[in-house]
Order: structure tokens, then sequence, then C-alpha cells
């Protein structure tokens, strides 16, 4: 089992980078592709970004490509989303998540029942 905890939210304006990082639990954290997903007031959760095991791959909504980066470190059992020109749209609760399946294809690890384990998720409000 994995347990995954979020943290780097907050309140931030327009145009500025955050760093959203989540920390996993256990010795298996290599085994797993790693995804964000947001969910805005009112709205479905959405897929955000995803990585593979190595790190070699990564896959992006067209909401966020050029604008956020996923990347993740195996030896610290961390994932970070790197987040750049933030826009008001982007207020969401940001959950981070863990999937077990192997993936054959592309894209890969878009859609959230894929994923077998979540955080809580880190809130972001981004004003304009």
């Amino acid at each position: 089992q994995v347990q995954l905890v979020e943290s780097g939210g907050g309140l931030v304006q327009a145009g500025v980078s955050l760093i959203l990082s989540c920390a996993a639990s256990g010795r298996t954290f290599s085994t797993y592709a790693m995804g964000w997903f947001r969910q805005a007031p009112g709205k479905e959760r959405e897929f955000v970004a995803a990585i593979n095991r190595s790190g070699g791959s990564t896959y992006y909504a067209d909401s966020v490509k050029g604008r956020f980066t996923i990347s993740r470190d195996n030896a610290k059992n961390t994932v970070s989303l790197q987040m750049n020109s933030l826009k008001a749209e982007d207020t969401a609760v940001y959950y981070c998540a863990a999937a077990g399946n192997y993936c054959v294809g592309s894209p890969c690890y878009t859609n959230s029942y894929e994923y077998d384990y979540w955080g809580q998720g880190t809130s972001l409000t981004v004003s304009s």
C-alpha cells in the first residue's frame, strides 16, 4: 500500500510560479507511475500531469502544457509539479495519485480509474 501526502498549495497571485510536492510512503514508490489531478469548485476532477516509473515519459493536459512540469525522485519517494505562469483557472484542489498498472501506448495515466492510491489533496487559489 502507498500513502501519499501533498504539500505546497496556498494563495498566490496570477503569473507567479509554485511547486507542489507529494511524498509517498513505502519502499515500492518506483514501481508506480504517478500523476497529478485537480478539482475546481463545482467541477469534476481532471487530469493535470503524469510521469512513468523511470521518469522518462511525461504526459500533460493541454491546459497546462508548457506551463507545468512533473518530475520525480525515486530515491526520495517524491513527485513534484512545477507550475509556472499560474492563472486564476488553475485554482483547484490538487491531488497526487499512484498507478500500479502498466500502460501500453500513449497517452498514459490520464484517467483517474488508472490510479490505485490518492492523497488528500492540497488547495491552490490563484487570484487574478
